[in-house]
């Protein structure tokens, strides 16, 4: 946040209508990448109907509700965890697929004999 909106929010003494992605996380305590986790569960709706991969923003006035709501947040923490548990578990099981100790194994080997194959 620029210094003089710091200046101006002080002597207005409350935050603006509209929050950032960034400020949603700061006032629910989340990171700024759990935010779309947020969305696509349907916990968080931006304001009005931006695109896709447009700038969101969040009406002050619901996310300091959800603050206050325990049943909100215990979804929101449920929703996350989720979400990297899956992601998490996804990425092990691409790694075990075709790998063995981090080295990609050659298709076309023929791992039953143990001559070398000579190139001429």
């Amino acid at each position: 946040m620029k210094e003089e909106q710091h200046q101006f929010l002080a002597l207005v003494g409350k935050a603006p209508a509209r929050l950032t992605v960034e400020e949603v996380a700061w006032v629910l305590g989340c990171q700024p990448h759990d935010i779309p986790i947020l969305i696509a569960a349907r916990l968080l709706k931006p304001l009005g109907n931006p695109p896709q991969n447009g700038i969101k923003f969040f009406s002050r006035a619901e996310v300091t509700e959800f603050d206050k709501d325990r049943a909100w947040l215990a979804k929101m923490t449920q929703a996350i965890s989720q979400h990297w548990h899956k992601r998490n578990a996804s990425q092990k099981s691409h790694c075990g697929n075709g790998e063995q100790n981090g080295l990609a194994l050659d298709a076309g080997a023929n791992q039953e004999t143990s001559q070398p194959i000579v190139v001429s």
